[in-house]
């Protein structure tokens, strides 16, 4: 089949990429959800930060994928290998915007336990889910890299997302989300 010509109203991509204030205005007015994703470094102390570039991949196996800014986190997490993705639920404010700038000890801010099946990070009063992963690929893409993970463990309680756009939080209009059926850190299956 052969390929048709762009129309003729097609904008002209050779004149470079917009400014970047104009790109994060873009972005910023396309609510997402918020997760604090988390590992450990060499000295086994937790590493997190705020991230709202989450996707599923597949489901088959189930893998997720999150892109991350350079820096600390990252760099414990390719080191481990390993990394939990903690969806935050609405009263998870607090958690997001300490894991969203730097601040010396972010754990020393909030309750964590070590998840059921993996044992990383689990910010178990913010969180109404936790997916444990463990990294699969690493892609570079400037200043930020794509992580994608194979998802070894999920435990969901009841709970209402938590959501940034607008350059502010809000909740899920759509209300409180079921516990999962899965058992507490029951391991993931293909479907």
């Amino acid at each position: 089949m052969a390929s048709l010509p762009p129309p003729s109203s097609a904008p002209d991509t050779a004149t470079g990429p917009v400014p970047a204030d104009d790109f994060r205005s873009l972005m910023g007015a396309f609510p997402t959800g918020v997760a604090v994703i988390t590992t450990y470094g060499a000295d086994d102390r937790p590493r997190g930060l705020t991230c709202s570039s989450l996707s599923s991949v597949t489901t088959a196996p189930p893998t997720l994928s999150v892109w991350l800014t350079r820096g600390e986190t990252l760099g414990a997490l390719r080191a481990y290998g390993a990394f939990a993705v903690n969806l935050l639920h609405d009263r998870g404010e607090r958690a997001g915007e300490v894991f969203a700038h730097r601040v010396a000890d972010r754990f020393a801010q909030v309750d964590w336990r070590r998840s059921p099946d993996a044992g990383l990070p689990w910010l178990v009063d913010d969180a109404f889910a936790v997916a444990e992963c463990r990294v699969t690929k690493l892609v570079e893409v400037s200043d930020h890299t794509l992580v994608v993970g194979a998802v070894t463990g999920v435990t969901q309680q009841a709970g209402t997302p938590l959501l940034y756009g607008a350059r502010r939080f809000a909740s899920w209009p759509g209300g409180e989300v079921p516990a999962s059926p899965l058992a507490l850190g029951t391991p993931v299956t293909s479907c």
